[in-house]
């Protein structure tokens, strides 16, 4: 014991460094995971856990983290990639792609660089999806062609513990002279519609004189007949009388019309003289006495 005067004993220097170990035990041991994290375990080079989130406790010395992986959604950088339509126009096509890795197992052992074959994948079915479309259908259909990519997309890269969140198509570009043939187009469209929205005006307009006519010669129609039932009527109640009351009721007739006659000459301006017959006068007398006899 004479050895250790001065400094500690050896018992004390062993219990010390059997709880460095036990610290660095501890150290090693222990594994704590951040939320937006995932850590791979390996083993001897093989893979051995996928640690979550919160506190892990793994074998020191012979389990390592190799590797940490972030569960975070990330984003792919803006791509453009050219394509053919069945019509043969070129397109360019900008496309925007969200993913995470979900199963980091497979994702660190099956694939080195993610966003490449990503980028390489969505590439493929976007020209793979447009050649299948003419040039009208991929710019009326850009919710349905997104849609196709996305789950093509999502099927393609869950061999890799991706998950595909959101794929987007954001703008279809095409070169200067299908866009000037395009707009020859478009013009050419409008002026065909502004001269149908103007025939068929013109049409409705004739429709509509046409219907106003008709409904004018349904009114004159009308009020002929309603005059042509009047006058029929004061025939037949004429002929009725005649009927029941012979002679006289015609000579009652013919009286009453020669003295409405006269009235209408006698109220006429100016000064009149009215020469009438003898034979005229002895008519109007027999009137005058039928009147009186109706009066």
């Amino acid at each position: 014991m004479e050895q250790f005067a001065g400094g500690l004993p050896g018992g004390s220097i062993v219990l010390i460094l059997l709880a460095v170990f036990v610290i660095l035990c501890v150290l090693l041991g222990v594994r704590i995971v951040p939320q937006s994290e995932k850590h791979v375990v390996e083993r001897f080079g093989r893979l051995r856990a996928v640690l979550g989130p919160g506190i892990n406790l793994i074998v020191p010395f012979l389990d390592r983290v190799r590797h940490r992986v972030s569960v975070l959604e990330r984003q792919l950088p803006t791509a453009e990639q050219d394509a053919i339509t069945t019509d043969n126009v070129l397109v360019k096509v900008e496309t925007s792609v969200f993913y995470r890795i979900i199963e980091p197992e497979k994702t660190v052992y099956r694939i080195r660089d993610v966003d490449a074959a990503i980028a390489t994948t969505v590439a493929g079915i976007v020209r793979s999806e447009i050649g299948k479309m003419e040039l009208d259908q991929v710019q009326s259909n850009r919710n349905d062609l997104t849609m196709k990519i996305r789950e093509q997309v999502r099927a393609m890269v869950d061999d890799w513990g991706i998950e595909v969140t959101r794929a987007e198509i954001l703008d279809v570009n095409l070169d200067e002279a299908t866009r000037a043939a395009m707009l020859q187009q478009l013009n050419a469209e409008r002026a065909r519609r502004a001269q149908v929205t103007e025939a068929e005006g013109s049409k409705r307009s004739v429709e509509l004189s046409a219907d106003a006519q008709l409904y004018a010669a349904e009114q004159q129609a009308k009020a002929r007949r309603i005059t042509a039932d009047a006058e029929a009527y004061a025939t037949q109640a004429v002929a009725k009388a005649i009927a029941e009351h012979g002679i006289e009721a015609a000579q009652y007739q013919v009286a009453l019309k020669q003295v409405e006659a006269l009235t209408a000459v006698g109220q006429g301006t100016g000064k009149q003289t009215i020469i009438v017959p003898a034979s005229a006068l002895e008519a109007f007398g027999d009137a005058f006495k039928l009147l009186k006899g109706r009066g």
